[in-house]
């Protein structure tokens, strides 16, 4: 079976997707006789992932059969999620596990965990929006209750400790006694207020943690119930599958572990598999209109390595200890003094150590210079960038270097093919600013979020029509392919893209100038890698 990871499509999943394709557009076609429902295709256009999972073995009520090259295949349909709320659309793999009936447990303690939330927002608003939420005002409260009641604020008691002009002394004892009196009486309308807004405090802080150990207890209960089939014929549930741990939300409900589970389910054999966008993009994920996409790794990778054990799946070509060797061999030293060392680093290479041991940059660099105490590594490229980087070999020229990339001293300029060429309308040369941030349920892939994001500047100036200059000013992940590929960017991702593109060769993505000083003796280095594409 081809690697979910790490592929592309098959003649036999393409075919698949065009006839699902063409029945989810309206037109005629094998996969379905009757017409998209309308409320089915206004949910989907605003966004959803499908998927055609291509089996062998005897035909079910949900295979369909399509030809290609005089061959016949069996496949299967799905998709991630709910459409309209509901798992079970009859074109469709069902869900692994449906726990959206309007009377079942999940839908009765999800009710109870509304009613907590509408409770505790009623409270909130309730308590923010009182007089009695300001410690310097006069408050009150209805009785027996713990919603706070707005009343006109009223002002510490006047005091005058003076003895008026004019005042006689009984006079003054007795306006000074009043005074005290009131400030008295002042205080303890205060401190009953404090006490009571504190109440409602607690009361709050105590519905939410009922909330929190009620949504936890459901969530446990849910995962206890998606009981994932592997190639071998055995079964685990979600939580075991992560050692103990809690999934992330949605976890078991992409298009690849339903394909998968229907198909164990009743004996097929799964061959290859396919996923693809429909819709509009989301407003921080890059996802385009029928572009296959691979798995996700937060939900899906560690329920797919369950799922596919017994199954022969493809090795995934960047993984491999042969690719490794391929690798080091194409490292070159484009500059070497006694401070600095310029390298122009190969499109699959690591900058520094992940969680594999593939090779990397630091590694071939700590191999070359063993006795070396700097950290070595100033700057990095991602993965499947290739091109220039300056290596630092004493601590003096880390430093130094360090300090001219946090000033933004230090130009890099890339060069890029696009996927396709820009439209007439897109400006010659210009700038994209959105913010960035890991998409913490599928790393290494980054999000834009106005939010929470941190800045992310880029420079770009068209060179051919589907090639680019780029300049990045801030150093975010994935920044300059983020940028390209988002809608909100140039809406054209970098040729090669396997994350937020379609895969190729390589991804076609240089680092080809490097200019900065030299740390030691402060004379300006410019280097230039033509790019090999």
């Amino acid at each position: 079976m081809n690697n979910p990871f790490y592929y592309s499509p098959s003649p036999e999943c393409k075919a698949a997707a065009k006839e699902l394709i063409a029945w989810l557009t309206g037109k005629p076609s094998a996969f379905c006789d009757h017409p998209v429902d309308t409320a089915f295709r206004a949910e989907i256009d605003k966004g959803k992932m499908f998927g055609v999972l291509i089996v062998e073995g005897e035909e079910t009520a949900l295979t369909r059969n399509i030809s290609v090259h005089g061959k016949q295949f069996h496949y299967l349909a799905g998709y991630s999620g709910q459409i309209c709320g509901r798992s079970d659309w009859p074109e469709f793999v069902p869900a692994v596990f449906d726990y959206l009936q309007p009377n079942g447990y999940f839908k009765q303690h999800e009710a109870e965990i509304t009613e907590l939330n509408n409770e505790i927002k009623q409270e909130t608003d309730l308590l923010s929006t009182s007089p009695s939420a300001s410690l310097s005002a006069d408050k009150s409260l209805t009785p027996n209750t713990h919603h706070p009641t707005p009343v006109s604020t009223q002002q510490l008691p006047p005091s005058d400790k003076r003895k008026r002009e004019g005042e006689t002394d009984e006079d003054y004892i007795r306006r000074r006694q009043f005074e005290n009196a009131e400030l008295h009486r002042w205080k303890l309308r205060q401190r009953k207020i404090d006490e009571e807004k504190k109440a409602v405090e607690n009361h709050i802080t105590s519905l939410k943690t009922l909330r929190r150990q009620k949504s936890d207890a459901l969530q446990r209960w849910l995962f206890h119930h998606f009981l994932m089939l592997n190639g071998r014929g055995e079964s685990q549930d979600l939580i075991a599958i992560r050692d103990g741990e809690i999934p992330p939300a949605g976890s078991g409900e992409c298009c690849e572990p339903k394909l998968l589970q229907y198909a164990f389910q009743h004996g097929l054999h799964p061959v290859s598999m396919a996923m693809f966008w429909w819709g509009e993009s989301p407003r921080s994920e890059i996802r385009h209109h029928l572009q296959f996409y691979p798995a996700c790794n937060g939900k899906c990778k560690p329920i797919l390595r369950w799922m596919l054990q017994g199954i022969d799946v493809d090795a995934n070509p960047l993984e491999s200890k042969e690719e490794d060797e391929r690798l080091a061999a194409q490292l070159k030293i484009i500059y070497e003094d006694d401070d600095i060392c310029v390298i122009c680093k190969p499109a699959g290479m690591l900058s520094v150590p992940g969680k594999s041991e593939r090779v990397s940059v630091q590694s071939l660099m700590q191999q070359r210079y063993p006795d070396n105490e700097s950290p070595l590594i100033v700057h990095r490229l991602d993965m499947a960038t290739s091109g220039l980087m300056v290596i630092a070999k004493t601590l003096e020229a880390y430093h130094n270097l360090q300090q001219q990339f946090a000033k933004h001293e230090i130009s890099k300029r890339y060069v890029a093919v696009l996927s396709k060429p820009l439209p007439k309308d897109v400006p010659q040369e210009g700038t994209i600013s959105l913010p960035l941030r890991p998409d913490l349920d599928d790393r290494p892939r980054q999000v834009v979020d106005d939010d929470y994001g941190r800045e992310a500047v880029s420079i770009y100036k068209k060179v051919a029509n589907d090639r680019l200059w780029l300049w990045p000013k801030t150093g975010r992940t994935h920044q300059l392919r983020v940028h390209c590929a988002h809608q909100l960017g140039l809406n054209d991702p970098i040729k090669g893209d396997s994350l937020y593109g379609t895969p190729s060769t390589r991804l076609y993505l240089h680092a080809e100038q490097l200019t900065f000083q030299h740390p030691t003796n402060g004379r300006q280095m410019s280097f230039t890698a033509k790019a090999p594409f």
